[in-house]
């Protein structure tokens, strides 16, 4: 690779007119993809790649050209694994000269390694592991509770705690617990599928339904936690939007010694009645100076679904932008 000035050159080796037509896509679709998210001008010719842009962003491309060049060995590839690629392209653009250890940012399962993708699951990783109460907030799709369960599922396998309780707020959007048939934990059950959802995929149905039989994994709604004092456990709190203060005041005082909390949700689909405060909201005024607390929030720009889907968040928060008050904050 031979560098210029804002200016950059990569040959891919071998020459593989397959896999040469899978990284460019159909006519030209991921090097377009690429161009619009970095801000870069990407010219080919066979398997030399000549990238035009600013000093970072150029090098994120060869980055990302050079990764999914080394992907099309093993498959062909979609729109879906370009946009994965760029958000692992973020690194380069946020750090300035830092040297990033990208091991220390695999969650290691039994499943397998688990990768944060972009600087802001980098940092929300690295703060669940310093601190012991955490927060992620931010939009649909950006990782908040599969990373926490990630993190939750390595430290019971590494033996750094003896429990895993995660539990949510049964409110959704216009729905009422007393209109769902059965008792009450069928009528809970269906709010707590996406933590399930994510156990289930990092540990296996059988070994999850195990571990529940044990009480060495907890999925409760969030009322279940009132009065308790959880030791070296690791707790999830999910879509913490939806309590009210009093609720997550209570959850956050039930953290006990030995244990780390990590408490999610987004803040833009608060599903509360109108005369209720949300508890998320409340907090980061509260809390968000004292040491020891950690809060990480993620943008449209983490979104690591569908391409699509960040696009629809980023239209809602650029509405939400033109609809608030002149000098509101």
């Amino acid at each position: 690779m031979s560098t210029q000035a804002d200016s950059l050159q990569i040959t891919l080796e071998p020459v593989d007119n397959h896999r040469l037509a899978s990284l460019c896509g159909q006519f030209d679709e991921h090097l377009r993809q690429i161009e619009r998210r970095l801000g870069v001008e990407i010219a080919n010719r066979g398997n030399q790649f000549h990238i035009i842009g600013s000093s970072k962003p150029a090098r994120a491309a060869c980055k990302v050209i050079q990764s999914l060049f080394d992907a099309t060995l093993r498959e062909t590839l979609t729109p879906e694994q370009v946009h994965l690629s760029l958000q692992d392209s973020n690194i380069d653009l946020m750090l300035e000269s830092q040297v990033v250890d990208e091991d220390s940012f695999l969650i290691r399962t039994k499943r397998g390694p688990i990768k944060a993708r972009g600087i802001n699951q980098q940092r929300y990783l690295s703060s669940i592991q310093l601190h012991d109460i955490n927060f992620g907030i931010g939009p649909a799709g950006t990782g908040k509770t599969y990373l926490a369960v990630a993190c939750a599922v390595a430290a019971l396998e590494k033996a750094q705690v003896r429990r895993l309780i995660l539990a949510r707020p049964a409110v959704e959007a216009g729905e009422k617990l007393g209109f769902l048939p059965g008792d009450l934990a069928q009528k809970v059950d269906p709010y707590l599928r996406p933590l399930y959802d994510a156990l289930y995929e990092m540990l296996g149905l059988e070994r999850v339904a195990k571990l529940i039989e044990r009480n060495v994994i907890e999925v409760a709604p969030l009322a279940f936690m009132r009065g308790r004092t959880l030791n070296d456990s690791f707790i999830i709190l999910d879509e913490a939007q939806n309590t009210t203060i009093e609720q997550l005041k209570m959850f956050l005082t039930r953290v006990g010694f030995g244990s780390t909390a990590v408490i999610t949700g987004d803040i833009t689909q608060i599903d509360l009645p109108r005369n209720k405060q949300s508890g998320l909201r409340h907090v980061i005024e509260v809390l968000r100076d004292v040491e020891g607390i950690s809060f990480t929030f993620f943008s449209s720009q983490d979104v690591v679904r569908h391409p699509l889907v960040q696009k629809i968040v980023a239209a809602y928060e650029a509405h939400e932008r033109l609809q608030q008050p002149a000098g509101h904050e």
